[in-house]
């Protein structure tokens, strides 16, 4: 599957501390056969890339369309159409489907968000669906909170 993650408060703290578990589940990932993605709405973001040394696992890092999601891939120079999205803004999530994960502001040793990313996204893998209240498929509709 090709996996998209959102940088700022998905796996990048507000105090640029790397969510912890992040290298460890793209590992993983990755030894499964699918392809990890980068991408965020402030455009390229190489240099979180390379500061936490995520290369090995990335197959790419790229621009995230902010609206009109699907229309915008091409244009923002995107290969491929995420298959599961992981993002701390719901909508996007609801779009492409995949997991709202819960923002990452401050590093916390025991946050195990990505633990609970890869669960999902394994049962995602072996079913084409989860029951896990984070996750949302395809063209859902966001609840309003």
């Amino acid at each position: 599957m090709n996996i998209f993650f959102d940088v700022d408060y998905t796996i990048l703290g507000l105090d640029n501390s790397l969510r912890p578990d992040t290298r460890e589940v793209f590992q993983r990932l990755v030894d499964e056969g699918h392809l990890v993605y980068i991408w965020s709405g402030q455009g390229e973001r190489w240099e979180v890339v390379r500061k936490f040394e995520l290369e090995p696992f990335v197959s790419g890092v790229y621009e995230k369309p902010l609206s009109d999601f699907f229309n915008r891939l091409e244009g923002l120079g995107v290969p491929v159409v995420p298959d599961f999205i992981i993002d701390d803004y719901p909508e996007i999530t609801a779009a492409f489907g995949g997991m709202w994960i819960r923002p990452y502001f401050f590093r916390n040793d025991h946050d195990q968000e990505m633990e609970h990313v890869h669960r999902v996204i394994t049962e995602f893998a072996d079913t084409g669906t989860s029951d896990d209240r984070q996750y949302r498929a395809k063209g859902t509709k966001v609840p309003l909170f």
